[in-house]
């Protein structure tokens, strides 16, 4: 397994080890033991699942404390643009954003810490996107930041008239608006 650091302190490109042959291919997606070694020392107690088709966006999505969530995204089948905001009011990042592209052709995972908001556009027809989380969902601790916010400026990687956009994230806030509680 290889980690990579990102410009965003905490938030990590996780590549792992694939073994490829006639058959198929073979990979550990997760074992906390390699985890734990490489800092990623969560206890995820939830998956979650989703599947879109291209032109979606969802997010920009986090939980306040002491709901806060870690996150460690995978694409089991299509593409997306991963993206994680830094919400860390003491963090020297705060504000910024970080994208990467996660497939089922390049295995990587994202690891987002809490303290960040997290959302993903799908760059293929379809998406089927999985990912851990290290605290339960807890819809009146949930908040969000409008996918469009013109202060974060995010690239989607998507036309803006095949955009498709749920009616709850259509209302989320822009990001000076929004409500943190992250140091």
């Amino acid at each position: 397994m290889k980690i990579i650091k990102t410009p965003i302190e905490g938030l990590l490109i996780v590549e792992p080890r694939v073994f490829k042959d006639n058959r198929g291919y073979f990979f550990e997606s997760y074992n906390k033991k390699l985890y734990e070694e490489s800092g990623i020392k969560d206890d995820f107690v939830q998956d979650n699942q989703s599947f879109s088709s291209y032109g979606v966006i969802r997010g920009l999505h986090y939980q306040l404390n002491p709901f806060a969530q870690s996150k460690l995204v995978r694409v089991l089948q299509g593409k997306i643009f991963d993206v994680a905001v830094d919400l860390r009011k003491g963090s020297k990042t705060f504000g910024m954003w970080f994208g990467v592209e996660l497939s089922d052709e390049n295995f990587r995972q994202l690891y987002i810490p809490r303290g960040f908001a997290h959302g993903f556009s799908v760059l293929s027809e379809t998406a089927i996107v999985f990912y851990k989380c290290d605290n339960y969902y807890a819809p009146e601790y949930e908040r969000g930041i409008i996918y469009n916010d013109t202060d974060l400026n995010i690239d989607w990687k998507i036309p803006i008239d095949r955009e498709i956009i749920s009616e709850k994230d259509m209302k989320n806030l822009p990001f000076r608006d929004v409500e943190m509680n992250f140091d």
